[in-house]
């Protein structure tokens, strides 16, 4: 956290950036990411994604680095039963008070994972109108989840429009959009596992399985297991899709006897 970061005189100067500059600019944040930053601190790769995606601290480190003051424009968008705001950012270059861009963010208590929240107990979900009230199915059985009080999270909400419009001015402004992404860390956990979840099995994979499923002797099983085996080279690269099959089919037929 000691390093010396020196910003190219370019980027202060007012003139056009050349094709060197970009590459300095570029080289820059690298160096930056590689001095300063820490990953899963400033930057952190959600499973599923290529890219990093920038987080607020990191966001922080680039607008120092190049020098860029923020400015914070808030629209209230609330409604009754609803917290929402749309932030607007915009960067100013503190040396030449030149404006190098701007940046959008919103959130809203609408949000799935503002509106609900986990029931503390069986009775507070039966005394809560149903309207209010919902079963959520997760990967580990039912969630009696009801609605938050919109009011509670203004700040919270407040918080995290203007998060997501001070990366949005620092990919833009700083043009680290090839780099970074955002927003990507508020994905639900249920959508990541789908950005992550593995290929379908193929159709020798599937013509294996159902040899699998067909089977009725322990024989039988020895048999097809070791060509299975053998036909895909060795055992560690057969799918776990077919050796999943092989294995029911063996629980089967042993439970059976």
């Amino acid at each position: 956290m000691n390093a010396v970061v020196v910003v190219p005189q370019s980027h202060t100067s007012g003139r056009s950036l050349s094709a060197v500059d970009l590459r300095e600019h570029v080289n820059l944040i690298q160096e930056v990411m590689q001095a300063v930053m820490k990953k899963d601190t400033h930057y952190g790769v959600i499973p599923g994604c290529k890219q990093p995606s920038l987080y607020k601290a990191g966001s922080e480190v680039l607008l120092t680095t190049f020098r860029i003051a923020v400015s914070v424009h808030v629209e209230d968008l609330s409604t009754a039963d609803c917290i929402r705001y749309r932030v607007r950012t915009v960067g100013t270059h503190q040396g030449s008070g030149v404006v190098v861009g701007e940046g959008i963010g919103e959130c809203s208590s609408d949000e799935d994972k503002y509106k609900w929240r986990r029931c503390f107990t069986k009775d507070e979900f039966e005394a809560t109108p149903e309207s209010r009230r919902r079963l959520k199915f997760t990967k580990f059985g039912k969630d009696m989840q009801v609605r938050t009080e919109p009011a509670d999270l203004a700040n919270t909400v407040l918080k995290m429009a203007k998060k997501r419009a001070q990366i949005d001015l620092t990919l833009t402004a700083t043009a680290a959009s090839d780099i970074f992404t955002q927003d990507v860390e508020d994905i639900p956990e249920e959508l990541r596992e789908r950005h992550d979840a593995p290929a379908p099995p193929d159709a020798k994979a599937l013509d294996w399985i159902a040899a699998a499923e067909a089977l009725t002797t322990i024989d039988d099983y020895q048999e097809r297991k070791a060509e299975v085996i053998k036909s895909y080279g060795n055992k560690d690269a057969v799918p776990k899709e077919v050796l999943h099959a092989f294995n029911v089919a063996f629980k089967s037929m042993s439970a059976a006897k």
